[in-house]
């Protein structure tokens, strides 16, 4: 369980720690917002192009052993962003941490159901409220670390190896577990269309949040807030989705309407988005922190879907890679294109109105994803 949390800490500070100096990187560096917006969107494509590469990898190192290699290359990554003052190698680090994200993902739904077979949904629980503690940090603790340096940006976004290296070596004490001869064959499940279900709406809820992380601070500064009260807000839209990244899985499992809670946290994110694109003078504090919760619980209910559809390790991992490599070579567009729907129109309610209707979609996908039968383990 402790490499479990420790691991899942290390799966976004790499990106979301961007957000609270994206505004500073790009005057510094003299980069057009649509081109920094790459340091969040390239790690979300790369997390969608390589996560079918996970299920293989595992057959061929074995779970436990791709996953510290994993973590060793995120490591590496955000040290080198002590050099991040260089614009290419700021790039190169971002697409870095993308494939390691993009290969520890899926495998990290299979460990679960390898090791915590009759706990899943306390276990997921425990992951996806891991996962948004360290996205929450990375955001919440990165401006005041630049600070402390000395206003050296680099140094704060390469305070997050520290947490990296300490995983690193948890790790490297696991034992390495082969995967079972039976079932090295097979590819993801392509032809599933509740598969593809999974997968569309996972794309969704992703695009909403690496939008979110890239631009609402700058959305609310946009509309006459300063960067303090900014970056409160956005922390505030971090923090209170922490007890929803948690609850929502175990109440999921408790209840079985996940699709039914699924849906009201769609919908409440459409509400949200609807206020910050058209009154976002309206009680701001209090909108970002709905739409935190309902972020969070979105992400941690698709998270553990693919642990319900597959009854294998393999079979988990496999359909969770088909899932991120949909969803996050989708959701990558989003930062972009709503950085580049700001410089065109002038103005961010536009972009922020697109993102309301992409949370209405949800809602609609979540009803056709009430409990069914098990998903086949059987793939191209």
């Amino acid at each position: 369980m402790l490499a479990l949390v420790l691991a899942a800490i290390n799966l976004r500070p790499g990106i979301t720690s961007f957000a609270p100096l994206i505004e500073r990187i790009a005057a510094d560096l003299n980069l057009s917002r649509g081109l920094v917006s790459l340091t969040t969107a390239l790690p979300v494509l790369l997390m969608g192009l390589l996560a079918p590469l996970a299920p293989r990898l595992a057959v061929r190192f074995g779970l436990e052993r791709t996953l510290c290699l994993c973590l060793g290359l995120i490591a590496l990554a955000l040290l080198l962003r002590l050099l991040a003052d260089i614009p290419w190698l700021l790039i190169l680090t971002a697409a870095m941490v993308g494939a390691g994200i993009a290969v520890a993902g899926p495998l990290i739904s299979g460990f679960i159901k390898r090791y915590f077979l009759e706990s899943v949904g306390r276990t997921a629980a425990f992951y996806s409220l891991s996962m948004a503690v360290g996205g929450t940090l990375g955001v919440v603790l990165t401006a005041p670390a630049t600070e402390l340096f000395g206003q050296r940006w680099p140094w704060g976004l390469a305070l997050w190896a520290v947490p990296a290296v300490l995983s690193l070596l948890v790790w490297t004490r696991l034992p390495n577990r082969p995967e079972p001869t039976a079932e090295r064959s097979g590819g993801l499940p392509w032809r599933e269309p509740r598969a593809w279900l999974v997968s569309i709406y996972f794309a969704l809820q992703a695009g909403l949040f690496y939008a979110l992380a890239t631009w609402l601070v700058a959305r609310y500064h946009e509309a006459g807030f300063s960067a303090a009260q900014s970056n409160a807000f956005f922390s505030g839209f971090m923090l209170i989705g922490l007890p929803s990244a948690f609850l929502m899985p175990w109440l999921a499992q408790r209840f079985g309407k996940r699709h039914l809670m699924m849906a009201a946290c769609s919908t409440l994110a459409t509400a949200a988005l609807l206020v910050i694109a058209l009154l976002p003078q309206v009680q701001p504090l209090l909108v970002c922190m709905l739409l935190g919760v309902a972020l969070n619980g979105t992400f941690s209910m698709s998270l553990v879907l693919p642990m319900y559809e597959a009854s294998t390790p393999l079979a988990v991992s496999r359909l969770t890679a088909m899932m991120l490599c949909t969803g996050y070579s989708l959701a990558c567009f989003a930062p972009v294109l709503t950085g580049m729907g700001r410089d065109l129109a002038g103005s961010y309610q536009g972009p922020f109105l697109v993102l309301a209707m992409l949370a209405a979609v949800m809602s609609v996908l979540a009803l056709r994803l009430a409990p069914r039968r098990t998903l086949s383990n059987q793939a191209d």
